[in-house]
Formats: structure tokens, sequence, C-alpha cells
């Protein structure tokens, strides 16, 4: 870069999070001379932080501290804070729990200057720790480098909440008051990317791998956006959606489609989020969470709705169509990715399906139409361990839908949860088991020839008619199913096997190896029983 060329500014933000700050600015530092200072805003931390800072300040003139006197509570103040200070030509905002990938900024500025865009966006990974898997954030936007002449071209930009992956020109967020909500405001990015979009940049997208989001789910303290266990956090999250196509719809020109777009989204993303965890919330929460959430959506219409993928839009209708909770186990599977219909089946008089008997105004007649390869198909599983690993999968008809296509085979996968790398593959044949109705396979598993770790089940089931659909099997509970059992372990001798339910009540395992894997989980046991019989402990789980 000449001393002529833009020069980028990076706002790292964080409070009390001195065991990450100083990767987030080094990841910074380390972009090289494009990055022509690092703003490192402080929330009023009580750790280390500070000076943890300044002593990067102090090994690199780049770095500027700025501590604020007291705590906002929310992540868009000190943003704002560092926008206001920033002296470069374009500006990138960072967590202090995360990290820019190498070369980034430079591919974000190169992408800005070629397209003369006021906004570069690239690819934003989740990094699940201690694991390490990567899980790309919305890479349906980032498969090849585009320009966006107009956000209202590519609606789904709305899919992509995130402040951070991109680079902004500063200039173009100051003159039009392009700023995130102030204080303690959870979810500020909702509102902060509608102001962006309203404002009509034009947009470079790469694919570009630029920004790594850090995902501790074991951390002692669940960053805002993974703490989602209290009914503030729900309503805060329908507050700052409803404040962002409110931005969209006001905006003149084409916003009103993205903020159309931006009612789909919540359907088909935060909507099927927390439907997923709502029967393992107390019966408070869920009536709390029912009421808030059907006073929001009667304030979206119909097109709203049709626009939005088919689970979203079910989940919404039940909701509006029953003032209390009902049928959260079976709303649960339908949240699913991919989604998942348990019988019964019903009709209307008409001979429509419909949700159930006691809710026929909710029409499913899309199933009827849909290709098989995105019908959301019930398939139960059955992990039997002892005598040699059996898998029990039984298929159900949808609406005539299953019979039609003619279930002939399942290839069954069991893949790592870390890594995401597949374990055992089989194939087994489906057998007719109720004419009409079911369909069962039967598959053997060497469990002892994987590793000690999670395992996820997959299904690919496949069909006469040439078609295929992938999905995953429902762990169905019952007596002596989901619960450990020691079984032979081959070359460890012993392998301790537990199926188990997922948040989404699909069927997963989870094996220990060894001796010593079975006394380690017999110890974790012992010690939270333990901790059960303490005052106040509560009981053992």
């Amino acid at each position: 870069m000449s001393p002529q060329a833009p020069r980028v500014t990076v706002v790292v933000i964080g409070y009390n999070d001195a065991p990450h700050v100083a990767d987030a600015v080094r990841s910074a530092l380390a972009q090289g001379p494009v990055v022509h200072e690092v703003i490192a805003v402080d929330d009023c931390s009580t750790d280390d932080s500070v000076a943890v800072l300044h002593s990067l300040a102090d090994a690199d003139p780049r770095v500027t501290v700025l501590r604020r006197a007291s705590n906002s509570g929310g992540c868009g103040t000190p943003r704002n804070d560092g926008l206001d200070a920033a002296r470069g030509e374009y500006v990138i905002f960072l967590d202090s729990d995360d990290t820019l990938a190498p070369g980034a900024a430079d591919a974000l500025l190169r992408a800005a200057l070629r397209h003369g865009a006021q906004v570069a966006a690239g690819l934003c990974v989740r990094r699940e720790l201690p694991s390490g898997r990567d899980v790309p954030w919305q890479p349906e936007l980032y498969r090849k480098p585009a320009l966006v002449a107009r956000p209202e071209l590519r609606p789904r930009l709305v899919h992509d909440t995130l402040c951070v992956s991109k680079l902004y020109r500063t200039s173009f967020l100051r003159e039009h008051a392009v700023r995130f909500p102030e204080g303690r405001f959870i979810y500020e990015d909702f509102v902060f990317g509608a102001r962006l979009l309203a404002a009509g940049p034009r947009i470079a997208l790469i694919p570009d791998t630029v920004y790594v989001w850090h995902v501790r789910r074991a951390a002692t303290k669940l960053s805002i956006s993974l703490d989602r266990s209290g009914i503030d956090n729900w309503r805060a999250r329908i507050e700052a959606h409803r404040q962002a196509v409110e931005i969209l719809r006001d905006a003149p020109g084409g916003a009103k489609r993205l903020a159309r777009a931006a009612r789909a989204q919540f359907l088909d993303h935060g909507l099927r989020m927390y439907t997923r965890e709502l029967p393992a919330r107390d019966p408070e929460y869920q009536r709390a969470w029912w009421t808030l959430t059907r006073a929001y959506l009667t304030e979206f219409d119909a097109a709203d709705l049709d626009a939005a993928p088919a689970p979203g839009r079910v989940i919404a209708r039940v909701l509006l169509a029953s003032p209390r909770p009902r049928d959260l186990e079976r709303l649960r599977e339908v949240a699913a990715r991919p989604a998942r219909l348990a019988p019964p089946y019903a009709r209307d008089r008409d001979g429509t399906p419909v949700w159930s008997d006691d809710l026929p105004q909710v029409a499913l007649d899309h199933l009827l139409v849909r290709p098989l390869r995105l019908l959301p198909l019930a398939v139960d599983a059955e992990l039997r361990p002892s005598g040699g690993a059996r898998l029990l999968l039984r298929l159900h008809e949808l609406y005539g839908r299953v019979a039609a296509a003619g279930p002939a085979l399942v290839d069954v996968e069991l893949t790592h949860r870390g890594s995401g790398r597949p374990g055992l593959r089989r194939t087994a044949a489906f057998a007719v088991e109720t004419p009409g109705e079911t369909w069962t396979a039967e598959v053997r598993l060497d469990l002892a020839a994987l590793d000690g770790d999670v395992y996820d089940l997959r299904v690919r089931l496949l069909f006469d008619d040439g078609s295929a659909r992938e999905t995953t099997a429902r762990a169905v509970a019952g007596p002596g199913l989901l619960r450990r059992v020691a079984v032979p372990g081959g070359r460890r001798g012993i392998l301790l096997v537990q199926p188990y339910a997922t948040t989404v009540g699909s069927l997963a395992v989870r094996l220990a190896p060894g001796v010593r894997g079975v006394a380690g989980v017999a110890r974790r046991r012992l010690a939270r029983a333990l901790r059960g019989l303490r005052p106040g402990g509560g009981p053992a789980r």
C-alpha cells in the first residue's frame, strides 16, 4: 500500500475479556499496513483488560485505547465511540473474543475499491470451541464474488444480521447517520444493519473468510447472543427486529422489499431457533414466550407469512391459531433443520392436510405439492447397543407421498460432532411394516471402531422413483432405550454407549472407550450426585 492509499481503522470493543482481547487486537495488527489504526474501546472493565490493551499500545503505535468512564451495558455505545474516533477512510468492527482472518482487511478493501462500493462483506465462520469446528455463517451470500448495486436487488442480505465481517466507508456511515443503538440494547446489529441497508449502499461480496466468530458454549458467562435462558432475551430480540423492520419499511425506494424479507427471515431463523428450545423451558417461560410471540406475529400480514419457508410459516400459524402453548414437542420437530412433521396426520372435511383435528385452520396443503427432497419426513430411530449394536429405523407415511415414491434404501451415517467428519456409513433396505403407513430398516453398527466422543445420526432416504431426502431421525424413548450401556469395546476392552436425544429430539450417541473412559463418566456422575445432596444443590440429574 502506498502512503496515499485508503486507510482502514479496526474498532475493537470489549468488557472484562482480558483472556481474549489481546488475540483480537493482534489479529487486527497482523493485517499489515492496510490497517492504519486499531481503536480498542474498553467498556469500563473491572478485570485486567485495560492493562492488556495499554501493553499492546506501548508495543505498537497503531493501537489507541479508549476507556469509557462507565459501563454502557451493551455493544452499541462502545462501537459508536470507536466510529466517532476513527480517522481511517474505512472501518471494520471486531469483538474482543473474536479474530479477523489473515488478509481480511486487504481482501475487503480491494473489493470496495474495485467496485466503488461503500460496503464490502465477506464470509464469517462460527468456530465452535473447544472442538475448533468451523460453521459458515450465511454461506449462500458468499459463494462467489458479486456486486450488489442496491440492497433491494438482493433481499437475502437481510439474513446476514452481523455488523462484523464487513468493511464500511466511514464517511458513508457518518453522512447517513448509520449508528448503533445506545446503552443496553441487545441485538444492536439488527438495527445497525437495517439503517445501513436503508441508506442504499453499493455492496461488494467476496467469498473469502474474513471473520472468525468464537462460540464458547462452555464459558462461565455466555455471550449475549448465546444466553437465551431468560424471557428478556426473546423480548429484546423481538424489539430489535421490530425496529429493523420499521426502518426498512419507512425508507425511500425499494427497501420495503427488504422489510418483507426481514420478516420472513425472522420466521425462518429466530422463531425456529427459539421454538426448538421451548419444550425444555419451564411453564412460566413457555406461557410468556407464547404470548409475546403471538402479539408480534399479529403485526405480520398474510404476504409476510407466505414469503417465509414452510417450517417457520407453519409454526407461526399454529401460534396465531392458539392462545395458549400447545404441541410443543411437535413444533420442535418442525423447527428442526431439516424439519420433521411427526404423526398423526390429520385432514379437514375436504381432505386437505391440516395441523390437527382441533386446529383445522392451519392448512398443510403445501405437503401435497412440494418436492419429496424438501418434505418434513419423520423417521424414528432406536439404538440398541447390547449384543452387537443395532439401529432400528421406522419411516412414516406423509399424506400418501412416501408410498407413491416407494421407499427403497436408507444410507446411515454417524458424524463426529466436533469435526463434522463421517465416522460410520452403512446402507440397509426398507421393508413394509404396516402397508401404506410405516416402513422399517435395521442397520448393524460397529461402534467399537469409533473414537470416544459424540456422534450425530444422519440418514439419506432413497426411493424407487429416483428421489432422495436427507434428514435426521427422532430418538425414540422407552424401556431400555436412551440409557448408558457398557458393551465389549474391541481393542479397548470396554465401551460405554449413551444414546440420547438432542435439543431438537434427534438421535445422537456419546461414546466413552476403555476402562479409563468409563471411570471418567462414573466420576462425573458421582460428582453431580454429591452436588445434588448439598443444601440448595437441587436434585441430581
